[in-house]
């Protein structure tokens, strides 16, 4: 009873002390802001039939289903095309500066509004990455993910440079709030990624095609599936292949959840990684493929991100002019002739 009073007293402690996974949040906004954006440019010329007055889904039926499922949309605010390039021009500005981290804490309730409209004007154009862009700009709100990595963390370091910050208890009270926030926004953003994986898992376990390792040779050979047809039937030829990597997936996402403890999770991470690159080469799912790489960001240390900075610190540095040392006076070239 102790042992457990003691272990609660430090999550508490930690909960309300420390934010933690600060570089972690920083590289899910980055990433989910990146991605809105260049998915909004990706879809530029074909806007006004997804989005827009002209889509085959229109106004009018959007707000249809809204009153029954209670979802809201800022395109549905008006039929006018001028308001709908304006919502589009401002949804690119906001996943713009959401990924630059310029004055996070508002742009990212903007952010979350964006995704929000756009994913319920169309939602029957969605799928399990739109699905989890959504969740995760919803949670990221809640986060201090503009204190890596950013704009906000630019200025701060200037600002607190030009003089000492002046402690009040208004201010400490403030601290404490976005500390639990953020702390509460980071596990429940860890958790959905856990319970994703896990109910994936266990609903393969269910089907007799991953039971007998065939369901990806029946979804490659899926035509809604291969954008590249020949590269699909290259890799069903090999069964072995193909039946291991039915098997390696169930087991991968069962046994997520009970890995993250342990060094054991970074090779976890890694064989996940490759699997979602093969799923978006493969089967033509990028959108899915990347949303799920970004969130599995979170189970990564800060430490492992300092670091990484680091070697990318002097690798630049090693790519750069080299200084002279001190007291020596570079050769200077001789007259002509």
């Amino acid at each position: 009873m102790q042992r457990m009073l003691d272990r609660l007293a430090a999550f508490f402690t930690l909960l309300i002390e420390r934010p933690v996974s600060l570089y972690a949040a920083a590289v899910l906004r980055i990433g989910y802001g990146l991605l809105y954006l260049v998915f909004l440019l990706r879809e530029f010329p074909h806007r006004d039939e997804i989005w827009g007055p002209g889509s085959p889904w229109t106004p009018a039926l959007a707000k249809q289903l809204f009153d029954q499922t209670g979802w809201v949309s800022i395109l549905t605010l008006s039929d006018s095309r001028a308001y709908f390039e304006v919502c589009y021009a401002a949804a690119v500005v906001t996943s713009a500066l959401f990924m630059l981290g310029w004055r996070t804490r508002a742009v990212s309730v903007l952010f979350a509004v964006v995704v929000a409209s756009f994913h319920a004007r169309a939602i029957f154009m969605t799928d399990g990455g739109d699905n989890l862009i959504l969740l995760m700009a919803v949670y990221l709100v809640f986060t201090a993910c503009g204190r890596r990595w950013s704009l906000d963390a630019r200025r701060a370091r200037l600002r607190s440079g030009a003089g000492p910050e002046v402690r009040r208890p208004l201010h400490d009270a403030r601290q404490v709030v976005v500390t639990v926030l953020h702390n509460c926004g980071m596990f429940v953003i860890a958790a959905q990624v856990c319970f994703l994986y896990g109910s994936a898992g266990l609903y393969k376990v269910q089907g007799g095609t991953w039971g007998n390792g065939t369901a990806l040779h029946y979804a490659l050979n899926l035509h809604l599936f291969q954008p590249w047809p020949a590269l699909s039937r290259a890799a069903d030829e090999h069964v072995i292949l193909i039946a291991a990597a039915c098997y390696l997936t169930v087991l991968l996402q069962v046994a997520f959840p009970f890995v993250l403890f342990g060094r054991l999770k970074y090779p976890v991470l890694g064989m996940l990684l490759t699997m979602h690159v093969g799923i978006a080469v493969l089967m033509g799912l990028p959108l899915f493929s990347a949303a799920m790489i970004v969130a599995d960001a979170v189970f990564l240390p800060d430490r492992f991100y300092r670091a990484l900075g680091q070697r990318c610190r002097r690798a630049f540095r090693r790519t750069g002019t080299p200084r002279p040392e001190p007291g020596l006076v570079p050769a200077q070239p001789g007259p002509a002739g």
